[in-house]
Order: C-alpha cells, then sequence, then structure tokens
C-alpha cells in the first residue's frame, strides 16, 4: 500500500517530487519510491529532513516510527551530566568510566596529551588488555592538515603536532599490549570521543580555546535513544579511515 500521508503533504506542500528530492539531497525517483513502497522506507536523517520540510511529524508520514517528543525525551534520558568545560571534570571520572569497560574501549582525540599523563588511565589500559578487552586509540596524525587547522584554531600552531608525537611517546608502553591498537586519522574533529560500552564522554571542540575549555558531554545508551549512536558511529567511521601504526615512530604513518 502507498504511503498517501507522504504524497498528500508533498501536495499540500505545492513541491514537485524533482523539487522534495533536491531539497533532501535524492533523486526524484527515489522519493517516488518512498511514496509507493512502504519497504523502501528513508534513512532516519531523510525521514527528519522530510518532515522538517513538509511541516510533518515523522510519525505521521511514517506512522511506525516515534514521534519528535518521543525522540527528545529518549535523548533527555541519555545525558548523565553536562559539564561547562573539560577542566571541572574529575580527573578520576575517565578511569572508572574505562575501568567498567567489557567490549568498547576507544579513545578518539587529536592528541588527549592530558590523558597520556594519568598513571591511573594508564593502569586500566593494561588491566582490560589482561582481561582480553579490545582497545582502540585514534590519534591525528600530525603530518595532516586538519591537525594544522586545529592547530592555527586555537591558537598553537605546530604545538598541536608536537602534542600528538608526545602523546604517542607517552602511550609507548602500551604498544604491544594484547588488544591494544594504535591508528592516526586525518579527521576533522568536532568532538573528541572517550567511549566505554554503554557510556561515553564527548568533549565538543570551539573555534579559538582549547578541549578543556569546552563542554564535556557524559553519555549512556538508554532504549529508544539515538544520541550516543551517533556518536558511537562516527568514531566507527574515523576508525575505518585511520591508518594503524605499530610504534610512536611510525606517527607520521599517513605520510610515509
Amino acid at each position: 500500500m502507498a504511503n498517501e500521508r507522504l504524497r498528500g503533504a508533498i501536495v499540500e506542500s505545492g513541491m514537485t517530487l524533482d523539487q522534495v528530492g533536491a531539497r533532501l539531497g535524492v533523486s526524484a525517483k527515489t522519493v517516488e519510491r518512498w511514496i509507493g513502497d512502504p519497504k523502501r522506507k528513508p534513512y532516519r536523517r531523510f525521514q527528519y529532513a522530510a518532515a522538517s520540510l513538509l511541516q510533518c511529524e515523522v510519525s505521521y508520514l511514517w506512522p511506525e516510527e516515534r514521534t519528535s517528543a518521543e525522540v527528545t525525551e529518549a535523548g533527555n534520558a541519555e545525558l548523565v551530566k553536562l559539564y561547562p568545560h573539560r577542566s571541572v571534570v574529575p580527573n578520576r571520572l575517565w578511569p572508572q568510566l574505562y575501568a567498567q569497560s567489557r567490549e568498547h574501549f576507544d579513545v578518539l582525540v587529536y592528541s588527549g596529551f592530558w590523558l597520556t599523563e594519568d598513571p591511573a588511565f594508564h593502569a586500566v589500559v593494561k588491566e582490560k588488555s589482561a582481561a582480553g578487552v579490545r582497545i582502540r586509540f585514534m590519534l591525528g596524525d600530525p603530518d595532516s592538515p586538519a591537525v594544522a587547522v586545529r592547530g592555527e584554531d586555537e591558537g598553537i600552531g605546530p604545538a598541536m603536532a608536537s602534542k600528538i608525537r608526545n602523546a604517542l611517546i607517552n602511550y609507548g608502553s602500551l604498544f604491544g599490549l594484547p588488544g591494544v591498537e594504535f591508528r592516526l586519522h586525518n579527521t576533522t574533529l568536532y568532538n573528541s570521543i572517550y567511549r566505554a560500552d554503554g557510556e561515553m564522554l564527548a568533549n565538543g571542540h570551539l573555534y579559538g580555546v582549547g578541549a578543556y575549555m569546552a563542554p564535556v558531554l557524559h553519555l549512556q545508551r538508554v532504549p529508544g535513544g539515538e544520541l550516543f549512536d551517533a556518536y558511537a558511529e562516527s568514531v566507527e567511521r574515523v576508525w575505518e579511515s585511520a591508518k594503524p601504526i605499530t610504534s610512536p615512530a611510525n606517527c607520521g604513518g599517513l605520510h610515509a
């Protein structure tokens, strides 16, 4: 059965299928399939974009989906605590968070230098390695344009690349431990993300200031929530595009 609600909303908007497709970044044929074939339901991002464009609730166009109020309520439940900037987050929180990990132990940063100097964090890494947990470190490639831009944005220039190299040196004893992997990425990061199973700390990046002055979201995964998974999926995308290194001496790995 065709999606008559979607068809009617488009007709009421006065837009053609070509115009709707152009606004959403898809072809008119794709929009036509969304209308004619209920099994061709669009991805969530297109559902929200279409609902916004047509000024309807997602749950009206696709009745099996939740309302925006339900999604918002679940998102609020995902937020454990908001810290106005990283410098006020208790130092013990990072090792405590990772001490709970059984399956996911991810660190996505440019340098995260301050964490490399925390003996409690190093101890947790070694403990989790011995327990068989997969541990993934993703640091910025010090030779990449993204790192150079971030250094300029923070007002420290080439010092950003130096911080990454020094961070890798500090992590030297962790290279080669069972399950511990290091990769370098050249991604433009909008957040540093520290994930341990179903919890994470997401440290936003603000133009012109260091990450220690930017907000931190302490998130937990809850049924029906989308915020945690959105951050977690971004970690996976960076991991897939990043290049492995086997020692601090390989820190120019992406351009070697």
